[in-house]
Formats: structure tokens, sequence, C-alpha cells
């Protein structure tokens, strides 16, 4: 590419994160940073929350075999967030709630899965070559007004 030709913005981002719980405000960090230089028209405070539910996820209910890979694809209707382990097996009930799975209102845990369905526009899981990816899509929307700035 000539030098006086900018470069396109990337589209998407790939990281690996360490199989532990560091892993977790490590990828609040990322997510925030990869939305900002992709220029993504998506909730950063709702794609935060959601990342650190996938990532806790991942470092609870998988063994430590391997790295957790983020990867985050802008799209034209938004933003696509995958975490990436080394299980293949299916990440509960992502898809929707099954009988008898509510969450007990009384315990610590438990929320994370139904959070991403409620907060995303689509959700999902599907394999890889090395495990599976699971999968939370943000649609671009009007950002809601902040408080009235003071009149003066």
């Amino acid at each position: 590419m000539p030098p006086d030709v900018p470069e396109p913005p990337p589209s998407s981002w790939r990281m690996a994160l360490p199989h532990s719980t560091a892993a977790v405000p490590i990828a609040r960090a990322l997510i925030r940073t990869a939305l900002a230089e992709l220029d993504a028209p998506a909730d950063s405070d709702t794609a935060e929350l959601l990342t650190a539910e996938l990532v806790a996820n991942a470092v609870e209910h998988t063994d430590g075999s391997g790295p957790i890979e983020l990867v985050v694809e802008l799209l034209a209707t938004g933003c696509q967030v995958e975490v990436h382990d080394h299980d293949p097996g299916p990440p509960g009930d992502l898809s929707r709630l099954l009988p008898g799975s509510a969450p007990d209102p009384w315990q610590e845990h438990g929320r994370g899965l139904l959070l991403i369905r409620a907060l995303s526009s689509a959700c999902g899981h599907r394999p890889t070559e090395h495990g599976k990816a699971v999968w939370f899509t943000l649609r671009s929307g009007p950002v809601p007004p902040g408080p009235a700035a003071p009149r003066g």
C-alpha cells in the first residue's frame, strides 16, 4: 500500500487470554479497547458485561489445558464477540432456558447465560477445531441520551 494511503481500519480483533480468573478483567479492558479501535457502534458497557460472563464461564467450566481466545468482529449491524475454549461440550442453557434450570435467586452463580440471552441480539455456540466458541451479537442502535446538561 502506498505510504500516502491510510490503511483501512481493522474489522476484527483476536487475543489469547490466560486460563485463570485474571482473564476476566483483562477481557473487560480489551473489549472496551477493541470496540473503540474498531469504531463499533455497540454499547461497550453491555459488551464488557457479557464478555466478562463468557470468559468467567470458560475459566470456571473448562480445564486449563490451553488459553482462552477472545475474538471481536465488527459487523455491518453491530459487533460479535466470541470466546473460544478447549472444551467441546455445549455451554449449558445458552440458547434457551431449559425446564427446571431457572437460576436460584439465593445463589451467587447461575445468571450469566440468562444475562447473555436477555441483553444480546443473538447468542449461541459452535464447535471449533480445538473445542468450541461461545458467542453473542450486539446490534448498533441509538445510544440513550445522558443526563441533561445544566442550563446557564
